[in-house]
């Protein structure tokens, strides 16, 4: 068995932050997360990483990709915008350069799927100015990932997870649990950070299902999901009206004075079907 490359002898993450003047910035949405017991907790969270392949997206100075470097996960690939941040990740690497590559790019216009072969997993503390778009991209490319293990606001973590009828659960719920069996892992408190948030964070678990949409499908649920819950006050007739309205509801078997949060994903799911089943029709 090949011995995997683990970087040895770091310097305490406060200290290397020092030495790069590597202050969190707003504009990027960055918050530190420096307890080493804390980012190895989330390492584990994913599972057993043998053989996977990690991306990291905004690992800032680096405390979970060096807890990411004390699993056994095959390689880790850390995606990172700031360059203050790329140069600290650098020397990381410099110690274990069989194992952490880093690339400079913005994640949100990057395919993350070309980075490492599979099976692949992303695990990170997203910033949370970008989390929910990543997110959405990720999921309709979900067949490319065994899992994802990502931290986000608590907010937007509650709904991700959240169940029909509850006052969280709308279009990024609908997204992901069609597409992924999703849990909320773990609740962070915002004294853990440098510098702490102003809200409470919390890491869910996504698991994409073994059959996953196609783009035209995906495209159809992102178009009823955005109608119905774009005025979510509305009964669903008059929501959908752009997409197909009464006839679409009455096709798909759904009362037309419901309204979006009371339907479930198999639900959502008939209506996304017949939406791209009739507009693919000649």
């Amino acid at each position: 068995m090949t011995m995997l490359e683990r970087p040895q002898g770091l310097e305490p993450l406060r200290e290397t932050i020092a030495r790069h003047g590597l202050d969190a910035r707003k504009a990027l949405g960055q918050h530190f997360l420096l307890d080493p017991a804390m980012t190895a907790r989330i390492a584990a969270l994913a599972g057993d990483l043998s053989g996977q392949h990690v991306v990291e997206v905004g690992p800032g100075p680096g405390g979970l990709t060096r807890a990411l470097l004390d699993t056994d996960a095959a390689s880790v690939t850390a995606v990172e915008v700031d360059m203050r941040a790329v140069a600290v990740i650098s020397e990381l690497a410099a110690r274990a350069p069989s194992r952490l590559r880093v690339i400079e790019a913005d994640a949100m216009r990057h395919d993350l799927t070309t980075l490492c072969p599979p099976p692949r997993q992303i695990i990170a503390n997203l910033p949370y100015n970008v989390g929910t778009p990543l997110l959405v991209g990720w999921l309709r490319q979900a067949s490319a990932w065994t899992r994802l293990t990502l931290m986000f606001q608590q907010e937007v973590a509650e709904r991700i997870c959240a169940a029909p009828g509850s006052s969280h659960y709308g279009r990024l719920g609908v997204l992901a649990q069609w597409t992924c069996r999703c849990g909320m892992l773990m609740h962070i408190p915002p004294g853990a950070f440098s510098p702490p948030p102003k809200v409470h964070s919390a890491v869910v678990g996504l698991i994409p299902h073994a059959e996953q949409p196609d783009a035209a499908l995906f495209r159809a649920m992102e178009r009823i999901t955005a109608a119905a819950f774009g005025q979510r006050r509305k009964m669903l007739r008059g929501a959908l009206k752009a997409v197909g309205g009464e006839a679409l509801l009455s096709e798909a078997g759904i009362e037309g004075s419901r309204r979006a949060e009371t339907l479930d994903i198999a639900e959502f799911d008939r209506l996304a079907r017949i939406h791209a089943r009739n507009t693919a029709a000649p």
